[in-house]
């Protein structure tokens, strides 16, 4: 499948979507769109229109009706769907976050300690997530990798948030030979 090119705001409204479905599992009302990413019902209609038509979303008759995210929707914004995905805990400024997970990390500079960053890639949404807050991300589950920092940056659009590490860690065991 070739992939589909969309504009900023429809990525921010389609990654909106999945994270609202993926807390509920049911449909997602227009309005709670519209709340999360901090814009008019009216304009959250009339994106969806053109997202039906990418056949990104389908609509969900009745009163308890909305929108569903397509498998087309996780490919086009590169989430990939997993019945259970292992639990990587998410601290923000010393309360765990109940309903996020952390899919990816990518560590960059870790050559250059005062330029290491971790982006890090959550499922759930990053809109409570401000630069300068405390995060801590792990244990992972095979290497039991801790990673701490402070926010540098994010991308709410991709649920992406730039750690400047302040500290890393991974038990260290003896061989078994």
């Amino acid at each position: 499948m070739s992939s589909i090119e969309l504009t900023p705001s429809q990525k921010t409204i389609l990654t909106a979507l999945v994270n609202l479905h993926r807390e509920t599992e049911d449909a997602v009302k227009g309005e709670d769109i519209a709340q999360e990413v901090d814009r008019n019902p009216g304009t959250i209609r009339n994106q969806m229109q053109s997202l039906k038509a990418l056949q990104l979303v389908e609509g969900v008759p009745g009163p308890k009706g909305g929108y569903k995210p397509t498998a087309t929707a996780f490919e086009a914004l590169d989430i990939h769907q997993l019945d259970s995905a292992a639990q990587v805990p998410l601290t923000h400024n010393g309360e765990p976050v109940e309903d996020g997970n952390v899919e990816e990390i990518d560590l960059t500079s870790v050559h250059h300690p005062e330029l290491c960053r971790a982006e890090i890639h959550l499922r759930g949404s990053a809109r409570n997530i401000h630069e300068g807050d405390d995060i801590t991300v792990g244990p992972t589950p095979l290497s039991k990798l801790v990673v701490e920092g402070v926010v540098d940056g994010k991308d709410d659009t991709r649920n992406i948030v730039i750690l400047k590490i302040t500290g890393m860690q991974a038990p260290t065991e003896d061989p078994e030979h």
